[in-house]
């Protein structure tokens, strides 16, 4: 197998010091990501113990000490994997609901999302492995904290663009999202339900997220007439 060896850095920097540890760094950013990128799918397909270093660094055209020089063991780099890929899904669902005009399908977009992808499953899989594996807990812990807080500040700016009237505070509606994400995903993979069941179940734990109010009251201000007007113009 060919593998893609990264230049020496006199190569690319003519001998400067600072150019070298910049050019090192972004060539060390590269290869985590490309072996991420190769881990993620195997893990998702196999599993943790299906997946094996050799593969995860044939996939990512590597060798195998490059997989345990970035990150140690097979472990961290699937919690790794489980954790970057849930920020992708949260940022796809963020995307899906923005062209929403109502709580209802704003809702309705991020649950379709969510529960059209197995990134949840993989996080929860991920979530089992720290529990005995505590020295990977404090990236799954920046991975829920970046979770809740993004999913915070994108429903705030839905809330504010369009005039809606929540019923709980951002904080606390992102954290009651993914916790019901993650438990009707878990339960609905055991159960062997469908998508559109998962997306169904959880419209109906989240209920009612805010209340449509300001673009209603205009609406009817451009409609026709109000039954009650008389033929001056009075109410």
């Amino acid at each position: 197998m060919t593998k893609k060896l990264v230049p020496a850095p006199s190569e690319a920097t003519n001998g400067d010091p600072r150019h070298t540890a910049r050019a090192t760094r972004s060539a060390g950013r590269r290869m985590r990501s490309q072996l991420l990128d190769a881990a993620s799918p195997l893990f998702r397909e196999r599993g943790l113990s299906g997946a094996s270093i050799t593969d995860i660094a044939a996939a990512a055209d590597a060798f195998p000490s490059q997989i345990t020089y970035y990150f140690r063991t097979k472990e961290a780099l699937f919690v790794e994997c489980a954790c970057r890929e849930l920020l992708y899904l949260a940022r796809a669902t963020e995307q899906a609901a923005l062209t929403a005009r109502t709580p209802q399908e704003y809702s309705r977009a991020l649950a379709e999302t969510v529960t059209a992808s197995d990134s949840v499953a993989f996080f929860a899989e991920a979530l089992t492995l720290t529990r005995r594996r505590q020295d990977l807990s404090p990236l799954v812990e920046r991975t829920v904290e970046r979770l809740h807080a993004e999913g915070a500040r994108a429903y705030a700016g839905q809330v504010a663009r369009h005039g809606w009237r929540s019923l709980r505070s951002p904080d606390e509606s992102s954290r009651r999202f993914w916790a019901v994400a993650i438990g009707v995903i878990l339960e609905g993979y055991a159960m062997g339900r469908s998508p559109d069941a998962l997306c169904a179940e959880m419209l109906r734990v989240l209920g009612e997220q805010a209340k449509f109010t300001g673009d209603a009251a205009r609406l009817r201000l451009v409609g026709d007439r109000e039954p009650s007007t008389t033929e001056n113009g009075e109410g």
